[in-house]
């Protein structure tokens, strides 16, 4: 079980890595000028890319810690 929880908690991990890139990339195709201007067509598109990619990352980050805390009990009980 406590090998399991730890290849769950790796990928989990890894989906937190994705997500925060993924997010990064949408920030940086954001142009200074369409902020600026408010005239940029992709500036909605970005800014919602933006969002779902860190409501993912929180999303995987909470899943990561109640999995960890499930290590440790699991760890916890078995001893």
């Amino acid at each position: 079980m406590s090998i399991f929880l730890k290849i769950v908690l790796a990928v989990l991990c890894i989906l937190v890595v994705v997500s925060l890139v993924r997010g990064i990339i949408a920030f940086l195709k954001t142009t200074k000028i369409d902020l600026e201007t408010g005239e940029g067509e992709t500036v909605p598109e970005m800014q919602a890319v933006q969002n779902k990619a860190m409501f993912s990352r929180i999303k995987y980050q909470a899943m990561a810690i109640g999995v960890v805390v499930l290590i440790a009990v699991v760890a916890g009980g078995s001893q």
